[in-house]
């Protein structure tokens, strides 16, 4: 393995998907001369090449084939992963093999290797919080399968990397926004993405009840920025030869609650669009979620140790989004 800054060779595993495809796209242009590994089972994913990378076809629940691609890599940016409440719920024992048994397999390499690894274990393993500010250091008390199994993989790296790599640790709030990668718009349906699509389509902006529970929003274009700063600083950590798992919160400071983003997207297409929008409360067909009003995060430590904060706001996003597509 090298751990020479200007010849890296980073991993990045679910590279064909909404965050992965940007990293990837990040990491060429702010380390252009770094090799990058790109693999996806395309679950999801769509995108097959991006700039001079092609996205591998490797399905992380294969070990052996995982660890031939992942060969002489010195960082994994691990973000293959069954996503989403109601996607785990459904296919619950494809998101075990997944979500636990492949990230055991990417931390496995890690540890046999040496390879520095970045992971995000998402908010949905605090349930409802106990206290706010939140930070990745508060108690984790998951509500869905879902949070269980980001959970069950947050765990197991702390273990495999005890002595033997670096890792970083992302607790991560909602993400919303677009990218492109080529000609191909990259998005997923997220709260604040789905109800753009909504403006545009005959359908109202359904909120589920109470509506008034919080959520704390960050663009995805942030959040790969962040897996950048990771990167640089898991290099460094490989050079001083340190170990252990560190956790990192990559959230913003908007946490409307779902009820004001609808309104927001509301005003803003009828400013924009001129398009009347309806925003319906709807009942909720979701048990396992957080309810609460709140949703600050702390992301002071991720802005001190890895020289990141968010750039984009939720407005700033609609507004431009809204108006690009009432133009085409």
């Amino acid at each position: 393995m090298t751990t020479d800054n200007e010849s890296l060779t980073v991993a990045v595993t679910g590279a064909a998907g909404y965050i992965g495809s940007r990293v990837v796209h990040k990491l060429q242009e702010e380390h252009p001369d770094w090799e990058i590994i790109a693999l996806d089972n395309f679950y999801l994913g769509t995108i097959r090449e991006i700039g001079d990378v092609t996205v591998q076809h490797v399905d992380i629940r294969d070990r052996d084939r995982l660890e031939d691609t992942l060969s002489g890599a010195d960082i994994v940016m691990h973000l293959a992963a069954i996503s989403g409440v109601d996607d785990c719920e459904q296919q619950a024992d494809l998101a075990y093999e997944v979500n636990v048994q492949g990230t055991e397999n990417v931390a496995w390499f890690c540890r046999k290797t040496g390879a520095a690894l970045a992971f995000p274990f998402s908010m949905a393993v605090l349930g409802d919080p106990a206290e706010f500010p939140i930070t990745a250091d508060l108690p984790r008390d998951p509500l869905n399968w879902y949070g269980r199994t980001k959970l069950l993989s947050e765990q197991s790296i702390r273990t495999y990397a005890e002595d033997a790599f670096p890792a970083h640790l992302f607790l991560i709030s909602n993400l919303y926004g677009e990218h492109t990668i080529g000609t191909e718009q990259v998005s997923k349906g997220t709260v604040i993405n789905f109800f753009i699509d909504r403006v545009f389509s005959d359908e109202p902006l359904t909120v589920y009840e109470p509506g008034t529970q919080s959520r704390n929003y960050i663009h995805v274009k942030d959040v790969a920025n962040a897996y950048i700063r990771s990167a640089e600083q898991l290099a460094a950590q490989l050079e001083r030869g340190e170990t252990g798992a560190r956790a990192y919160e990559i959230a913003s400071d908007e946490d409307p609650s779902v009820q004001a983003v609808g309104e927001l997207v509301q005003t803003i297409a009828s400013e924009e669009a001129d398009i009347d929008t309806e925003v319906r409360l709807v009942e909720n067909p979701r048990s396992g979620e957080t309810l609460v009003d709140q949703f600050t995060v702390d992301t002071s430590r991720t802005k001190s140790e890895l020289d990141w904060e968010p750039t984009r706001t939720v407005e700033e996003t609609i507004r431009t989004l809204i108006r690009e597509r009432s133009s085409e």
